[in-house]
């Protein structure tokens, strides 16, 4: 697709409206994009805070917290690569819309057995495996389908405007999720996400975009993503990028796993004090995507993927010690602002710095690197809080992360070349490889 096209949807009048804050809203494609994410990862988060409580209240066990887990991440691993392929040859479009239908039916699923009370664990397994089949060809479509929309010269707004999306929807969810839970149950939880797939498919049919101009290759889907692979490693600014990444998510995103101990085993508390500290540190984390939407250029922006992922791991160690709901709820909110603020600068640079026939591709191995990798970790975690508790679990995590940010951080502004512009667009199926 030419990314000209995209731009020239828009008047002059509407190009030239917009503030720095929210200029990727001129694009009415990207406005219908907004709004149905918005509504329907509001009901995903209503079904991540309810899911884990009501496995916890089901089984009693932190290790079965961590299969389920590990059950709706693994095939980020297994099947991401094969979505990065086909979103850089197949309509992105039309993916999206299958993915988010069978999204739709597999939540669908698990509301009834869950309100016909006939639920066991290994459908919740079976059922959040086929989820995490269908998010691994969503999530490299989705992110690549933004630069469609808005072009490049729009693309950091709107990849910073997504994540404050992604985290007002991580406030507005688990709050209203903690007292749905507590008055209805996790079922009913389960439903409204169902049906707020509903907002997306609706967007994503009423957008009007020019003809998808998809490359067809020569090389099979194997070559494909072995290539994509290849370009990933030898870029060394991606690969920087990549690896601290995998370590934050490997060692550090589980702590959400682990929320529902922390409120039940040493705060004492339920399902509303749940939804308040997820809701806390989605405030931190849509405070932190603001911050990166004012932002008017890519310089220094690796200084703050570094600072970001200590920053993470030193919150995520100080709330390990904490016993108290407020002073736990007040440290959640640093938590969400580095959090966000590693991965979706993260997310930034990395569509910037990388070739048009490969995005997918890239953005398929961030996928794995982000997602992919907390599968493991939730089995880590959910081991480690078995034998030594989840406050000493959390605790070793947060260290791991500031180590990984002091080494790969320092390795990452070293590899930056300052990359205030775009990259001429590379046509080759030939890596380019930058000097340490």
């Amino acid at each position: 697709m030419d990314l000209k096209q995209t731009e020239d949807e828009n008047t002059p009048a509407e190009k030239g409206r917009m503030p720095q804050l929210i200029r990727a809203f001129q694009h009415k494609n990207y406005r219908l994009f907004f709004c149905g994410q918005l509504i329907s990862l509001c009901g995903t988060w209503m079904q991540t805070l309810a899911l884990p409580w009501f496995i916890y209240k089901m089984t009693g066990s932190a290790f079965l917290l961590g299969v389920v887990s590990f059950s709706s991440q693994i095939p980020i691993i297994l099947f991401t690569p094969l979505g990065g392929a086909a979103a850089d040859m197949v309509s992105k479009r039309k993916i999206l819309l299958a993915t988010q239908s069978l999204a739709m039916l597999f939540s669908m699923l698990l509301a009834l057995l869950v309100l016909c009370g006939n639920i066991q664990i290994w459908q919740v397994i079976a059922l959040t495996f086929l989820l995490g089949i269908v998010h691994s060809f969503d999530m490299p479509t989705r992110h690549s389908f933004i630069v469609e929309m808005v072009g490049k010269e729009d693309l950091p707004n709107a990849i910073a405007l997504n994540s404050s999306m992604f985290n007002a929807a991580r406030v507005i969810g688990p709050s209203a999720g903690g007292i749905i839970v507590a008055s209805y149950g996790a079922g009913f939880c389960f439903l409204l996400n169902s049906v707020s797939f509903a907002a997306m498919i609706i967007a994503l049919i009423l957008m009007k975009l020019p003809p998808a101009e998809i490359k067809r290759r020569s090389e099979s889907a194997v070559s494909s993503i072995l290539s994509g692979f290849k370009y990933s490693w030898e870029t060394i600014r991606i690969r920087n990028i990549l690896l601290l990444v995998a370590i934050v998510s490997l060692f550090g995103m589980p702590y959400t796993v682990l929320m529902p101990i922390f409120v039940d085993n040493i705060l004492n508390s339920g399902a509303q004090t749940l939804g308040i500290l997820m809701g806390s540190a989605g405030a931190g984390a849509f405070s932190g995507a603001i911050c990166l939407a004012m932002r008017k250029e890519l310089k220094g922006i690796e200084r703050w993927i570094a600072l970001s992922s200590a920053g993470f791991g030193a919150s995520l160690l100080l709330f390990s010690f904490s016993r108290s709901t407020a002073l736990s709820a007040i440290l959640l909110f640093p938590v969400g602002f580095c959090v966000v603020g590693q991965m979706a600068s993260s997310n930034t640079l990395l569509q910037s710095i990388s070739a048009d026939n490969f995005r997918g591709r890239v953005m398929s191995a961030y996928s794995m690197m982000f997602l992919g990798m907390a599968p493991f970790g939730s089995l880590l975690a959910g081991f480690s809080a078995q034998h030594l508790g989840a406050p000493k679990t959390v605790a070793i995590c947060g260290g791991v992360c500031i180590l990984a940010a002091v080494f790969l951080g320092a390795r990452l502004q070293k590899s930056a070349v300052h990359p205030t512009r775009l990259p001429v667009d590379v046509e080759s199926a030939d890596p380019v490889t930058e000097e340490e």
